[in-house]
């Protein structure tokens, strides 16, 4: 893989840009520590648009199939659904009131659209973190324990595989999961690194099972074969690498100002370059009835304020895909 040609999307300089996702054409991301969500359409190149301002941490989110315009997302101290109109509402709050401060982390959904979503202490304290798993009636089950600072969740394309980083234990496992019931296997060592090689942030796979890895504190972005042998590495530019993402000819890597005492030009922008690599969407979460008939707390997110949804789900313009 080439090391150069890495160009920010557009001005913006986030404090910790994250969760990066490809979707309908357009590139989602998070602001982590502002709570705000991002959209930037290949149509219009150096604009980006802000959806929504949630006011607490804000991780990931995926599309809600079926439902245009909607969005679960790990947010806060649970798991929330974001829509058009209403109010913001929590599917759950597994880590209110924990004996010390957690809030969430990373998330994604599986091919078989359950959400997968990771908490951590805020002072990341050793194995305070979770891994959930949200099914589709919008039950929330804590599936493991013990991580510090737990990211991906990501999934091979059949859905039988899940790959778990902890940033802080410079590891990912891999899990055995059933794609019919969710149920996950036991860890199997996958790929440590050295602190010098920097720390596994949010990863993708992409269409033939490779493992990409944004590599915190090492600038790169690492690709990694199904088990685990380095394929190569891309130097993006800034130290502070947090996801990586394809669609429309390109690869993404969002990128932090934060921890940084000195933050470089590129320090906070979402990087793209030209690649040939092909992956998958990001997957939906795939919701049932029991969502929509009550299974939802209505209560409002906390300073919560929508900034804008207008356009969110139309498709992009004839012409506006990345040839």
């Amino acid at each position: 893989m080439r090391e150069d040609h890495w160009r920010p999307i557009g001005p913006a300089r986030h404090q910790l840009a994250e969760g990066a996702r490809w979707h309908g054409g357009r590139l989602y991301y998070t602001d982590l520590l502002r709570g705000t969500l991002h959209a930037w359409d290949p149509a219009r190149p150096g604009r980006v648009r802000t959806l929504a301002d949630l006011g607490v941490p804000l991780g990931a989110a995926a599309p809600v199939a079926g439902r245009a315009g909607e969005w679960i997302a790990a947010a806060g101290d649970g798991i929330v659904r974001l829509g058009p109109t209403g109010p913001v509402r929590w599917l759950a709050r597994p880590e209110a009131g924990a004996d010390r401060p957690r809030r969430m982390n990373d998330a994604g959904c599986d091919p078989a659209g359950r959400f997968w979503a990771t908490s951590m202490a805020a002072d990341a304290a050793e194995g305070a973190g979770s891994l959930y798993r949200v099914d589709a009636d919008g039950s929330v089950h804590r599936v493991l324990e013990g991580l510090t600072v737990p990211n991906g969740p990501v999934f091979a394309p059949d859905g039988t595989v899940l790959y778990l980083a902890d940033s802080a234990r410079g590891e990912i496992t891999a899990h055995a999961l059933d794609p019919a019931t969710g149920e996950l296997g036991a860890a199997r060592p996958l790929v440590r690194l050295p602190e010098r090689q920097g720390r596994p942030d949010g990863m993708a796979v992409d269409a033939l099972g490779r493992l990409w890895v944004a590599a915190w504190g090492s600038g790169t972005v690492r690709c990694h074969a199904p088990d685990g042998r380095l394929l190569g590495a891309s130097a993006v530019g800034t130290p502070h690498v947090s996801s990586v993402a394809f669609g429309g000819g390109r690869m993404f890597a969002t990128t932090a100002r934060h921890r940084l005492p000195e933050p470089d030009a590129l320090a906070g922008a979402v990087l793209a370059r030209r690649s040939e690599v092909a992956a998958p969407p990001a997957a939906a979460y795939r919701d049932g009835a029991g969502t929509r008939n009550g299974n939802i707390d209505e209560s409002p997110l906390d300073r919560i304020s929508y900034i804008a949804y207008v356009g969110l789900h139309q498709p992009p313009p004839v012409g506006g895909r990345t040839p």
